[in-house]
């Protein structure tokens, strides 16, 4: 529970279905509540599941002032403008992508180019993926280290995604199920909140003092970190479950609604 006098002195935000809908765009209201965090000199740190390919514009559209932001679901930190990549964790990827190929075969399979883009084995779905496209073979997609996995197929729903994630039995990473026939993996132990508490600790901010929101599953470990952790409406059930605060759904103006009971 917060308490009466709490005020936030950072500020984590997710972008899709917490700053964006689902077409990317953000509403006039949303633009207008983040300005006033920055007018207030609170630091304001995206923190998404995109590349940063993805997350860059939505950093320009807010004009944010230099500093961090957390990409690839904590996989990646930038420091921008300029670009400047403060920390990138990968892993190895051959054990993931064998498992996949070999259980579920028709699945999409890309791994990041960080800055650039995606190698991948066929085509995505158009506006899923921004950058660079490069097809590539599972073989050659597994010949190097990466910062993330991505899984996709159109044809699955997340419930079997769900499943399809317990049956690979993932060791070694960690896992983010999307709402619609998406599983990220990322490095082990690496998510969005060990990304905002590096750069938390480097300003000198105790967890206890950061305000976060967010809609994904891959958001549940920056709401149990952030001393008040806020989920939209529309959230999965185990991220409302995390959250200390559920607010209202993004399109009924849940993110402003939150956003508006501090700055």
């Amino acid at each position: 529970m917060t308490s009466p006098d709490w005020r936030p002195r950072m500020v984590a935000l997710d972008i899709d279905g917490t700053l964006v809908d689902h077409l990317g765009i953000m509403p006039d209201e949303v633009h207008a509540a983040v300005r006033r965090i920055v007018g207030a000199g609170v630091p304001v740190v995206l923190a998404t599941g995109r590349s940063w390919h993805g997350t860059q514009p939505v950093f320009d559209h807010l004009s944010l002032p230099y500093g961090p932001a957390v990409s690839s679901n904590g996989a990646v930190i930038v420091e921008y403008p300029p670009l400047a990549v403060r920390r990138q964790v990968t892993f190895d990827p051959t054990d993931v992508i064998k498992k996949v190929t070999q259980m579920a075969p028709e699945a999409l399979i890309a791994v990041e180019e960080v800055g650039r883009g995606y190698r991948m084995t066929g085509a995505f779905p158009e506006g899923d993926l921004t950058g660079e496209m490069t097809i590539e073979s599972p073989a050659d997609l597994s010949s190097r280290p990466v910062t993330r996995v991505i899984i996709r197929d159109p044809e699955r729903s997340d419930a079997e995604f769900v499943e399809l994630a317990q049956e690979l039995g993932l060791h070694g990473v960690s896992y983010f199920i999307g709402y619609s026939a998406w599983l990220d993996i990322a490095p082990e132990a690496v998510d969005k909140s060990t990304a905002l508490a590096d750069i938390a600790t480097a300003w000198g901010i105790d967890a206890r003092d950061v305000l976060a929101l967010g809609d994904g599953r891959n958001d549940i470990e920056m709401l149990a970190w952030a001393g008040r952790g806020v989920a939209l409406g529309e959230a999965p059930d185990e991220v409302r479950a995390a959250a200390d605060h559920v607010t209202s759904d993004f399109l009924a103006g849940g993110t402003v609604e939150e956003l508006g009971r501090w700055f």
